[in-house]
């Protein structure tokens, strides 16, 4: 009986019914070199006590955020998660439902979503949002098909600030309908007015830009939202939502259309995922939004109840009636976020936002003073900052591990012209003791 539990009987019936004489046969497809001529090396059964003993000893293998003083960002933050997130997440009511295709028996679920979007709506400025993307990457890249598909245009303009794993997403998604994607340079770590005229044209539908930006810089957003409606196109902000507890919104600013990865409000690391992308839109775009939203209306006996509407993917209408192909939501992670928001409300949330840069701030003053590392760029920034360093960056992180520190990010495997400079982050999780360790090891290194 080894890995499947039949007897020899079950499988005789199995093979009778299909016809063959032996499961080898099932495989005859494969070509014979490529297969395995052997039993394969498992070890034979534990008991529950050892396999808990051997599970406990494989979790040890792995080092997290836990163990590490964590100065490294670029898209997935250690933020503070309250443990209430986790308890509500837990709850099996919501961590096994699915789509709430029958709103009569999905009240909870529908008004979490509804709650959701009311609250990425009132953070960026927006209109309508709908009930969460996949991650930030994929809402920009469905953001500018959304603008293509309202402006009637085959071209987009994207600022190279933008996270440059975002940007080959968006070159993917744009690849098969042929549009044509155009980069703009930064200058002092920001995308400047001037540069963005020169490459948008009567052809492009969007401006792309990021906001703080890659860079952890802060983006003139109404200067390049003017640029980008003076040739009739829209403008595309993709946001980090902590930020937005303290910035000016995008659509105070002329934003069309923001989108983002709402990780940093209450979803943990987790090496890289699950996480889930927000997107939101003025009043006017909101039948090209992708995926799909909750609304709010009455049931029969006038009670406030909550539904699906404004389905735009092929499963509910006319596949060439689509705008999208997304065949479902975070729903979890979207109540992540809206657990989160509600625990930090308004002010908690602008709180989080200024630990984040009155740390970043003593962080950026205090490295730069250390010989060997220097400020590129005096451009204000929001949780991330660039330093240059003087030793190899690769070199400074692997030193920086021996001490349970993880470092910034190597620029240099993005940015040729960045080669010898970090992109280092700090959060509200972050103290001054941790802080005042990295820079004093950073200088013994240096």
């Amino acid at each position: 009986m080894k890995f499947i539990p039949h007897t020899e009987e079950e499988r005789r019936q199995m093979l009778a019914a299909l016809k063959i004489n032996h499961t080898d046969q099932l495989f005859q497809d494969i070509p014979e070199e490529v297969r395995l001529k052997r039993d394969l090396n498992v070890a034979g059964g534990l008991s529950e006590m050892e396999l808990s003993r051997h599970m406990a000893d494989l979790a040890k293998l792995n080092s997290g955020t836990d163990e590490y003083i964590c100065f490294l960002g670029a898209g997935a933050y250690d933020h503070y998660v309250p443990s209430a997130v986790k308890h509500i997440l837990s709850r099996s009511e919501f961590y096994t439902a699915y789509t709430p295709y029958q709103p009569e028996i999905s009240q909870g679920v529908l008004q979490s979503i509804f709650e959701y979007q009311s609250m990425i709506r009132i953070l960026t400025g927006m209109d309508a949002a709908n009930a969460s993307m996949y991650d930030g990457a994929s809402a920009l890249a469905e953001a500018a098909l959304m603008a293509c598909a309202t402006t009637k245009r085959d071209a987009v303009v994207v600022a190279r600030t933008v996270h440059p794993e975002y940007r080959e997403t968006l070159n993917t998604y744009m690849s098969g309908p042929g549009i044509k994607v155009t980069e703009v340079n930064y200058r002092d770590g920001v995308t400047t007015v001037q540069e963005a005229a020169k490459v948008l044209d009567k052809n492009t539908a969007a401006l792309l830009v990021q906001y703080p930006n890659f860079f952890g810089c802060i983006e003139d957003l109404t200067g390049l939202a003017e640029a980008a409606h003076a040739v009739g196109a829209l403008l595309v902000v993709c946001a980090d939502p902590v930020a937005l507890g303290l910035l000016k919104s995008p659509g105070q600013c002329g934003a069309d259309i923001v989108v983002g990865e709402g990780q940093a409000l209450g979803l943990p690391l987790s090496y890289g995922g699950p996480y889930v992308g927000f997107l939101a839109c003025k009043d006017k775009f909101l039948r090209r939004m992708p995926g799909r939203i909750v609304g709010q209306t009455v049931d029969v006996d006038g009670k406030r109840s909550y539904v699906l509407t404004l389905q735009a993917r092929e499963q509910h209408i006319r596949r060439d009636k689509a705008t999208s192909n997304i065949c479902s939501n975070q729903a979890l992670c979207a109540l992540a976020v809206t657990v989160y928001l509600s625990l930090v409300g308004k002010k908690g949330l602008r709180q989080v936002a200024e630990s984040c840069v009155q740390k970043t701030a003593y962080t950026r003053d205090l490295l730069a003073k250390i010989p060997g590392y220097e400020l590129p760029w005096t451009t204000p920034v929001f949780k991330e900052f660039v330093i240059k360093t003087s030793r190899a960056p690769a070199e400074i992180n692997r030193q920086l591990l021996r001490h349970n520190i993880l470092g910034g990010l190597d620029l240099g495997l993005y940015y040729p012209e960045l080669a010898g400079h970090m992109l280092i982050c700090v959060t509200e999780k972050r103290s001054q003791q941790e802080i005042e360790l990295l820079a004093q090891r950073l200088g013994a290194i240096a």
